[in-house]
């Protein structure tokens, strides 16, 4: 067993060197696209004159608003018109109670418990419903 430790290491220690090294330089020297090659350059087109003129100074800038409400406008368009029914909602709501964050997590103010159901409706794995089955509590 002695004599075959060299022989084999030997043998694969030169099996992983003539991988390293197939013809051609490997890697390092084979042929690539021309990157610039690929797409056919546009000649560059001096921009047509829209005869800006320069503010006056003074006057106010022409964006409106903060940025947020920029930003807003730009995405969303605006506000969007309220619709009959929600204006309705909206005003049968009313208006809260300037104090009403300060009164929410008072231990006076009535809450209603949950209970069990609830807490297992959270906490139920997420699916697709196929496999969904009904329990109906007797």
């Amino acid at each position: 067993m002695r004599k075959f430790t060299p022989l084999i290491l030997l043998a694969g220690t030169s099996a992983m060197l003539a991988a390293c090294g197939g013809g051609g330089g490997g890697v390092f020297n084979r042929e690539r696209p021309d990157e610039f090659a690929v797409q056919r350059q546009a000649p560059l087109v001096v921009p047509p004159d829209f005869t800006l003129t320069p503010p006056a100074p003074g006057a106010p800038r022409p964006a409106e608003g903060s940025a947020s409400e920029q930003a807003l406008e730009a995405l969303f368009g605006g506000p969007a018109p309220r619709s009959r029914v929600e204006a309705s909602v909206i005003d049968r709501a009313g208006s809260a109670a300037p104090g009403i964050r300060s009164q929410v997590g008072d231990t006076g103010t009535n809450t209603v418990a949950k209970g069990r159901t609830t807490r297992d409706i959270i906490a139920a794995p997420e699916g697709d419903g196929q496999s969904a089955t009904t329990v109906i509590p007797s």
